[in-house]
């Protein structure tokens, strides 16, 4: 039997022609009054899938959520869950349930009887909801605070029940509306591991909303990059970070370096930009550009080299600098450089050596040099 960590490397139902989708948004458009949230947009999820909507406020992220829930009707345009089409059908009859950012808990109820509150409402015999109620407590281990108030309850527990009354009814899709936003940052980091594995080991498809990149790129399977109510692009955290498919991905997705110029080469899988930064760069590429026309090219902090020297490779990619900045975070140190060109472009380090000097001084003359494979050419 695979286990559950190898389970979700081979998971990828989106590049098999013949899977079908579990979710599928058709052409939904969602507005209010002159305001368009959701515009015209298609993506389809796959069963067992964790699925992250990313985005800025206002993308339609959280408003496409809503309609999955059904307490938002689209303008136009159909969902359809499980061969199912969601229209006119109440949130309550939906095979979906919903934790909200507040976690949204009854004050004046103890943990049990928030968890068993939906099924009490379904009308579940008493003893099938003190076998659930105790199923959801020991899944989220909080046997203990069976008994106590949501007063009495840290951030990170109040979250462990909002999660179990939310599966609590075997929901076929769980939706979590920014569900770790309220939690501090070390909790959160750990929380994010939890919910992967418990969206493993209950084989449940989990639709997350976030405006959090780290978390997106932690937890998902797949991130549908959000903008301006549309998809910019949809692919696993991987794909996203490393082949953004458009100048925004790219800039929306982590740091970034943007260079920009003219094409004065292409061919053999190169392409060679004279930048407007006052150097030429070569990069390695399938896509086919015009000599002479305009390009952009991106680049990671962690893919450029910092150095005293010009590199030894004459053909390396290099730019000369003088360090403008430096920030040590203890795993590892960031260095802003500036170019002649007065473009500050950012550069990390792995601080894989102990060591309490930085290896550069602020205003020291550096090299800046990176591989031809190790940035991407923009598409826009």
């Amino acid at each position: 039997m695979k286990s559950l960590g190898n389970i979700r490397r081979s998971f990828a139902p989106w590049a098999d022609p013949s899977a079908k989708p579990f979710i599928s948004v058709r052409n939904v458009t969602k507005k209010f009054g002159n305001f368009t949230a959701v515009d015209n947009l298609s993506l389809d999820i796959y069963v067992r899938e964790f699925f992250a909507l990313l985005g800025a406020s206002g993308c339609g992220k959280s408003t496409l959520l809503r309609m999955l829930a059904g307490f938002e009707q689209p303008t136009s345009g159909e969902i359809i869950l499980d061969g199912q089409d969601l229209a006119g059908i109440p949130p309550y009859r939906r095979p979906v349930n919903m934790m909200f950012q507040s976690y949204a808990l009854f004050p004046h109820m103890s943990v049990e009887k928030n968890i068993a509150f939906g099924l009490r409402q379904d009308g579940m015999a008493k003893n099938e909801i003190a076998d659930r109620v105790a199923q959801m407590l020991k899944m989220v281990k909080l046997e203990q605070f069976a008994t106590r108030k949501p007063n009495q309850l840290s951030g990170g527990q109040r979250q462990r029940v909002a999660l179990a009354r939310s599966l609590a009814k075997q929901p076929k899709v769980l939706l979590l509306d920014e569900p770790l936003g309220a939690l501090d940052k070390k909790l959160r980091e750990e929380t994010q591991f939890e919910l992967m594995d418990l969206q493993q080991s209950l084989g449940l498809t989990f639709v997350v909303v976030t405006h959090d990149q780290e978390e997106a790129m932690t937890m998902a399977d797949r991130i549908a990059v959000m903008s301006h109510g549309r998809v910019a692009q949809v692919a696993t955290p991987a794909e996203i970070y490393e082949a953004p498919n458009s100048r925004f991905v790219a800039d929306f997705i982590g740091d970034v370096n943007i260079f920009d110029g003219n094409v004065v080469a292409a061919g053999s899988g190169i392409v060679e930009i004279a930048v407007d930064s006052g150097f030429t760069l070569r990069t390695a590429t399938s896509d086919t550009r015009q000599q002479g026309s305009r390009a952009g090219f991106a680049i990671r902090p962690e893919k450029l080299r910092v150095t005293a020297s010009a590199p030894a490779n004459a053909s390396a990619n290099a730019v000369e600098g003088e360090i403008w900045d430096i920030a040590y975070l203890g795993d590892m140190t960031v260095f802003h450089v500036k170019l002649k060109s007065g473009q500050v472009v950012k550069a990390s380090s792995l601080n894989a050596v102990r060591a309490v000097e930085d290896p550069f001084a602020y205003d020291q003359q550096v090299w800046v040099s990176f591989d031809d494979n190790a940035g991407v050419l923009l598409k826009d």
